[in-house]
């Protein structure tokens, strides 16, 4: 490719590039969206067409595309797409700022209600009469389809009624800390915390402190996602991308304090791993990987005694060890602290990898 560009100017290599990049990105989506690669990755294949969506759609746009770096960025997309197929298809409503009109704000309202209640209730499944407790028609929220779904229907002597879900779990759990944004932000109603539990907090952070308490106490991880999405929408940044349905600005002191109560939670005892990898990609979620860059630095240089190691920096080196794709392959346990402490601290990738020793 260095040797195709040879004598071109800046503004033909930047062309040249971006082409490139269009046809690349064009070929991806081609094979996430077809059948066979579906069935390849059968595990996700939901989340590969919420991928392929994105793409596609960012890649339609006449300026070079700002792709999604986060999963709540990405999320964030999807849902844009979705609120615009629907002006157009249901509503005869076109042009380039679509965004949110009072129809696609109502439901997103609608469907965000019942996405946290249900998730709150541990149900993936829901009946018509949970719809009409959120304010929802059954035929209105069907118009969703690549959001919402009817996934039986009535039948004698199997199914009393019409069964319905969200296309995918992630899909509920980001509706659902949408719907817990706008609900504090809005009337300043905490659903997550009974009332006069933070008196001595500051309100906002009291809230984001809340979310996390809640999903570190949930029994089964119901809510990781859930607290995963909420605090990405707590940056402004994210926030943007929803302008016209969420009116709040975050602030950068709350994070920072949301940031610092992630990190204290990180070396309280008695934490899973598996909750103290969500709460590294918590962080992720809200741009600081300060600690897991401190630890990559210490790794680089030799500097990180893994004797005198905290809970949340094993957790940040088990994170750092998921995201390379060599270490799935084999994993030698014995060139960390040979001790039950620091197994308990690597269990994820001694479980993700094909061999240890």
């Amino acid at each position: 490719m260095v040797t195709e560009v040879r004598g071109f100017t800046d503004s033909q290599k930047e062309e040249y590039f971006t082409k490139r990049f269009r046809e690349q990105a064009t070929a991806i989506i081609s094979h996430i969206k077809s059948i066979r690669s579906l069935h390849i990755m059968s595990r996700i294949p939901v989340f590969c067409w919420i991928l392929s969506t994105v793409l596609q759609k960012l890649l339609e746009q006449t300026e070079e595309p700002e792709l999604p770096h986060t999963l709540t960025q990405m999320f964030i997309h999807f849902l844009v797409v979705q609120a615009n197929v629907q002006n157009i298809k249901y509503h005869q409503r076109s042009g380039a700022d679509l965004h949110w009109t009072p129809e696609t704000r109502e439901m997103v309202k609608s469907l965000g209600k019942l996405a946290f209640e249900q998730l709150q209730k541990g149900n993936l499944i829901f009946y018509e009469c949970d719809l009409s407790e959120c304010g929802l028609d059954a035929a209105a929220a069907s118009v969703y389809s690549g959001v919402f779904a009817q996934v039986f229907r009535e039948e004698s002597g199997l199914y009393q009624d019409k069964v319905y879900c969200f296309i995918h779990l992630s899909v509920q759990e980001f509706l659902a800390a949408l719907h817990i944004h706008q609900s504090f932000f809005s009337s300043g109603e905490n659903l997550l915390e009974p009332p006069h539990s933070c008196e001595s907090l500051d309100p906002e952070a009291a809230f984001y402190r809340s979310a996390v308490n809640q999903a570190l106490q949930s029994p089964n991880g119901h809510l990781d996602w859930f607290l995963l999405f909420l605090l990405g929408l707590s940056l402004p940044t994210n926030q943007k991308l929803l302008q016209g349905l969420l009116t709040h600005t975050g602030s950068d002191w709350t994070n920072q304090e949301t940031v610092k109560y992630i990190k204290q939670k990180l070396n309280e005892k008695g934490l899973s791993v598996e909750r103290s990898l969500n709460l590294l990609h918590c962080l992720n979620e809200m741009n600081d990987l300060s600690l897991v860059k401190e630890i990559q630095k210490n790794m680089r240089g030799g500097r990180l005694s893994f004797r005198s190691m905290s809970p949340a920096e094993w957790s940040a080196v088990s994170f750092l060890l998921l995201s390379s794709g060599s270490v799935l392959e084999e994993f030698d346990l014995r060139k960390y602290e040979a001790s039950e402490r620091a197994l308990l601290g690597l269990l994820p990738v001694v479980r993700a990898c094909t061999k240890a020793f």
